[in-house]
């Protein structure tokens, strides 16, 4: 096991409620971030109510506001709770959860419920990480389906929140990584992470665009 992983292991359990307090700070707003059902609906007004019109719009702004390394910094608040994860990656995932939620909302889907705030959450791992993890056992379902799941488990709230939080640690190694190769050439480093966070953050929304498909004409019972 490498020394990124065994720090990802060691941190994810001390810092699993950090997900949900980010994903709670995205959907309610946070400093310039309008809370998502605001800003989402906001573009489904400037698409005269398409709805995926609306969604195209809210993935190409996220992911050049991800693209911006001292917006995404310098989000109000985000130093406070970026115990675990540098300043900028928290912003990064403040925006890429905003961004899913955004989606989630738009599609149709009550962000107070916890099933979807978890299928949110998986999201943020990409399709790559929620298959293996669904081959592990260690999620029941992708994000679709925990979001329309019949009951709540309280306990897949831990779970998905430890996994992501795993992966963001991960990001943070690996991102270092790189940041270091791009220093020693001038002005090339900003540019690698604005690029990076930038194209991320579009596969994360591609994914939860076709995961997360439109109920809006559906009535969603709550969870028991």
């Amino acid at each position: 096991m490498s020394a990124g992983s065994k720090a990802a292991g060691a941190l994810a359990p001390a810092a699993a409620g950090y997900v949900r307090t980010v994903l709670d700070k995205a959907i309610d707003g946070i400093g310039p971030l309008r809370s998502v059902a605001r800003a989402a609906d906001g573009k489904l007004v400037d698409a005269h109510g398409d709805v995926e019109k609306a969604v195209s719009s809210f993935i190409r702004s996220h992911a050049a506001l991800a693209g911006l390394q001292g917006f995404v910094t310098n989000l109000g608040g985000v130093v406070s709770f970026a115990w675990a994860i540098p300043a900028n990656v928290a912003g990064v995932t403040l925006v890429q959860c905003h961004l899913v939620a955004g989606i989630a909302h738009l599609r149709g889907y009550d962000l107070a419920d916890p099933r979807v705030r978890n299928a949110i959450l998986a999201c943020l791992l990409g399709s790559d990480e929620v298959e293996s993890l669904v081959r592990k056992g260690k999620l029941p379902s992708g994000p679709m389906a925990l979001a329309t799941s019949p009951v709540h488990d309280p306990e897949l709230d831990k779970r998905i929140a430890a996994e992501v939080t795993k992966a963001l640690v991960g990001r943070t190694a690996g991102r270092r990584a790189v940041t270091l190769v791009a220093k020693r050439v001038p002005g090339v480093g900003g540019a690698v992470g604005a690029s990076s966070d930038a194209w991320s953050t579009y596969q994360i929304a591609q994914y939860a665009s076709s995961e997360l498909r439109s109920r809006r004409h559906i009535q969603t019972p709550k969870p028991r």
